[in-house]
């Protein structure tokens, strides 16, 4: 049977209609019209996946312009944490909207401002005092991140890994590695920035995934023995899951390791939390899972359920090492955000968002692995933690076609890596939609192989 959105679920959709339920043809014909209109006049940089024409959307449903319904498991991308136009988000935008719209928090004190940085704060996996930067997105995030290692550290040098997504502005693409496009005709780069191994990067004959812990560590003692002196390496930038590189979780001894030669030269461990953040897999921060603690933490997506807002946040010490106007941002931290930042943090906490992740995860988890059995020729890897959980298929062609027919049918999900499908729903994903996720999706899979 499939999930249904309630009664109280308004926003202008029929709440008696399933979800999914499409009813016209992908595109309708008032999505072709904007798709026209967009092929005019938009940047042809923009990376659409499918022809989605969103309207609005509540919970985990969306409405296109054609009244078509999906059931979203993208979330905007692992962003709209607390759902689609959660009640609790929605009042907070409106109540600050009506007193203050904008003031740049760079050259005066907005109260909402601090309120949001202690919040977060109080959230950290970071023992002692910390301060925070607010910024506008993830990308913003990471390059206030980079100036910070190399202004506390005096060092220049940094390291990232393949696989990694850090953004695409320019200090953050020179740390992305995930696919060559986000660097040809960009160059030159980012001087300084060093690529190694990430954990799991090895595919064998089968298609399966084998990880070989040395592998990182090895590249790291030759890097150190040949190019640059560890005592030159300002930071480590380390996704605790690797996002678009494919939905990728190292061993928590990997991450332990990663601590402990950080610790050994004087190296900055930063964890760019962006998309693993915000109790996407069951923890508030992913690198908890690894009982690790970061020098520097990146947050955005999730972070105000929609509403642009990222941050950076360091050990205390380290941020005190700059003064005013080594940084500033004019629209980082705005009124509006904040609010919606807030709002966030207390619905995770007082609607047990957390626990939630984990358990539908487990369901989403288990069922996929069951289809995996049964497709085994199709999927060649079924991973996750809470709800981020990745697909991975025989090739890239697979995985694009399983995307498209799970579109066909209303499910939203999205590729990532070379081959591979996310589902990162809200964190407000419930068991019924799990069921009913894993049934279109067994139904795509079945279309796949037809």
């Amino acid at each position: 049977m499939s999930a249904t959105i309630t009664e109280t679920d308004q926003q202008g959709i029929d709440t008696s209609r399933p979800v999914p339920d499409i009813r016209t043809a992908l595109p309708g014909p008032e999505g072709q019209k904007v798709l026209d209109r967009d092929g005019a006049v938009t940047s042809p940089s923009l990376p659409r996946a499918y022809p989605l024409v969103p309207q609005r959307a509540h919970g985990s449903t969306m409405e296109d312009v054609d009244g078509n319904l999906f059931l979203d498991l993208n979330a905007g991308i692992a962003v709209n944490s607390t759902g689609h136009t959660h009640p609790a988000v929605v009042a907070a935008v409106k109540e600050q909207a009506e007193k203050l719209l904008h003031y740049s928090a760079s050259d005066f004190y907005l109260p909402i401002y601090s309120e949001m940085c202690e919040a977060l704060a109080q959230t950290l996996p970071i023992e002692g005092p910390t301060r925070v930067f607010l910024t506008n997105s993830g990308a913003e995030a990471v390059e206030g991140a980079i100036k910070l290692a190399r202004y506390a550290t005096g060092r220049q040098h940094l390291i990232s890994f393949f696989g990694a997504f850090h953004g695409r502005t320019y200090g953050a693409v020179s740390l992305t590695a995930s696919k060559a496009k986000y660097h040809k005709g960009f160059g030159p780069l980012l001087p300084g920035v060093h690529h190694v191994p990430y954990a799991f990067a090895e595919i064998d004959e089968s298609g399966h995934r084998s990880h070989d812990e040395e592998a990182t560590f090895t590249e790291l003692e030759r890097l150190f023995e040949t190019e640059v002196a560890p005592s030159e390496v300002a930071a480590i930038f380390l996704e605790p899951v690797q996002g678009e590189g494919g939905y990728i979780i190292p061993p928590a001894s990997w991450v332990q390791r990663l601590r402990a030669l950080c610790d050994e030269h004087g190296i900055l461990l930063v964890a760019d939390e962006v998309q693993s953040g915000m109790g996407r897999t069951g923890k508030m921060w992913a690198i908890e899972l690894a009982d690790v603690q970061p020098d520097i933490l990146i947050s955005a997506k999730g972070l105000a359920s929609g509403l642009p807002l990222g941050a950076f946040a360091a050990r205390a010490d380290l941020m005190e090492t700059w003064g005013a106007g080594a940084h500033g941002s004019t629209y980082g931290g705005s009124p509006i955000p904040c609010a919606a930042g807030l709002a966030t943090l207390r619905t995770i906490q007082e609607e047990g968002l957390l626990a939630n992740a984990t358990t539908v995860g487990e369901q989403l988890l288990t069922g996929l692995r069951e289809l995996q059995a049964k497709h085994p020729e199709v999927i060649t890897d079924v991973r996750g933690v809470g709800l981020m959980i990745g697909v991975e298929f025989r090739d890239a062609e697979t995985a694009a076609e399983a995307q498209n027919q799970a579109f066909r049918r209303g499910l939203l999900v999205l590729d990532c890596g070379v081959r591979t499908i996310r589902m990162s729903p809200p964190l407000v994903f419930t068991a019924d939609e799990a069921s009913t996720a894993l049934r279109v999706l067994g139904e795509a899979l079945a279309a796949l192989e037809a």
